[in-house]
């Protein structure tokens, strides 16, 4: 017996082709919380994100750190700090790697350059609750 768990012929790759394929949210009726769906292209390496949100001011709500996912499907819940939550709101997320260090340095990865292969931004407002 054969089983599969990925599309075969969704071939995974190279870090300079990975894509944002599907980038959603969709706000939960308590007004504080927000699931985030994202879903990249198949790769062959383990790509890092960020995700942020924000209200209608620019002020940062909520953020999260991706670091080299196994998957390319993904589902977070984030929720949203402070009292005033001004809609509507934003949310980013940029796929990136790390640039490697240069040969015989050994560059801490919080201090590697990141080279941003794919991005995307949407609106959302608790009014389009699902």
């Amino acid at each position: 017996m054969d089983i599969f768990f990925t599309d075969p012929t969704d071939i995974p790759l190279p870090p300079e082709e990975v894509r944002i394929r599907k980038f959603l949210a969709q706000p939960w009726g308590d007004g504080v919380r927000v699931r985030i769906y994202l879903e990249l292209t198949p790769f062959l390496k383990r790509p890092n994100g960020d995700i942020v949100v924000h209200n209608a001011r620019g002020e940062e709500l909520a953020n999260i750190s991706i670091i080299e996912t196994m998957d390319p499907k993904m589902e977070f819940t984030l929720h949203l700090r402070g009292a005033e939550r001004l809609g509507p709101f934003s949310a980013a997320v940029r796929i990136f790697y790390l640039e490697e260090s240069p040969e015989g340095e050994e560059t801490p990865p919080d201090q590697r350059p990141r080279k941003v292969v794919d991005r995307a931004d949407l609106t959302f407002d608790f009014t389009e609750q699902t």
